[in-house]
């Protein structure tokens, strides 16, 4: 009789720690460096919320925000390592990972608008590019918008001649290098999360950024001057580990994959509003002085950037150059 109520009491065991087991959810933790409220932040917890309620709760998205995991630097490694699952890094970050074709989103004036950023991205330009990450271990997912980028220093930047001289943060990338080099500017590569106290103490003068990251990192409250260039764009690409997605059960990726769909198509849809309403902000804010060019004087940026493509047609790519231009011209522009 003991025995029976031993052995049952063993089986009862098994069973629920096999219950348990069966009910540990799979966890992805998403990192990122922007703040909650920013384009990419929204759509990271709007993934989240979709995944945990599509898969049951099969599926937890644990996010971290504001580089609390990892810097810009150390999330990519943290990614192929499988430190983390998934990331939404700037598309100006695979360069330094080996994939240089990606620094065709940071040459200036490249996207005359965002119709033309979307046929790339959509189109087999842009999967293309996604598809070069596997050899990395890397699965690329989705494109997310933020926006096109103003310029900010504590001086009055009304033409190309003023930023001569003047210390500015970029990311790490050689477009972007070259880029401020074109203005007679001094670039400076710096983690992003690192940005504010720079500007704060004078380790640099200025940046550039889409007005929703000015104003997220304050940067507005330590930057004198911001002139609205819309010379650049800034974007992400959501990617994850090859090794941990691949191993996913069928059905739990198809919903997942669902669920980044729909996060995409709201981060896309919102990215827009966020930054108006951000440059709206600064402006009320009176911190930072905002200058909106002329026709006649972003015509005299363009002209002071647009070499940039040209010179860096041996790193980025003439091909990839010219299918960006081609995208562009059947829209109806030209470079």
């Amino acid at each position: 009789m003991k025995f029976r109520t031993l052995l049952g009491c063993l089986v009862a065991g098994v069973v629920a720690s096999g219950s348990a087991l069966a009910a540990d959810p799979i966890v992805i933790k998403f990192s990122h460096v922007v703040a909650p409220d920013t384009p990419k932040g929204k759509a990271a917890e709007m993934f989240k919320k979709l995944a945990e309620e599509r898969t049951k709760g099969a599926v937890k998205v644990e996010v971290y925000p504001n580089s609390q995991l990892y810097k810009d630097k150390e999330e990519m490694e943290a990614l192929q390592l499988g430190a983390v699952q998934m990331l939404a890094p700037s598309l100006a970050k695979f360069g330094p990972l080996g994939v240089k074709e990606f620094e065709v989103f940071d040459l200036p004036y490249i996207f005359p608008s965002k119709e033309v950023l979307r046929a790339v991205t959509d189109g087999p330009v842009g999967q293309g590019l996604l598809k070069k990450l596997e050899t990395k271990g890397i699965r690329g997912l989705a494109y997310w918008d933020n926006g096109f980028k103003v310029l900010s220093a504590n001086k009055p930047i009304k033409t190309p001649a003023d930023l001569k001289g003047v210390k500015l943060r970029i990311q790490s990338s050689k477009v972007l290098d070259a880029q401020m080099r074109a203005l007679a500017a001094l670039p400076q590569s710096m983690a992003f999360s690192e940005v504010y106290q720079a500007l704060q103490t004078g380790v640099v003068d200025g940046t550039e950024n889409p007005p929703s990251n000015m104003y997220t990192q304050k940067m507005h409250e330590v930057q004198k001057h911001a002139t609205v260039t819309n010379h650049g764009y800034l974007g992400y690409a959501v990617i994850v580990n090859k090794k941990f997605w691949d191993g996913l059960p069928t059905d739990t990726r198809a919903v997942l994959e669902g669920a980044m769909n729909e996060a995409s198509r709201f981060a896309n849809a919102i990215a827009q509003q966020e930054n108006d309403d951000a440059l709206a902000a600064m402006k009320a804010s009176g911190k930072t002085e905002f200058y909106q060019p002329t026709k006649e004087e972003l015509e005299a940026w363009r002209k002071a950037l647009l070499p940039v493509h040209a010179e860096m047609e041996g790193r980025v790519g003439k091909d990839i150059i010219q299918a960006v231009y081609a995208e562009a011209a059947k829209l109806g522009f030209k470079n």
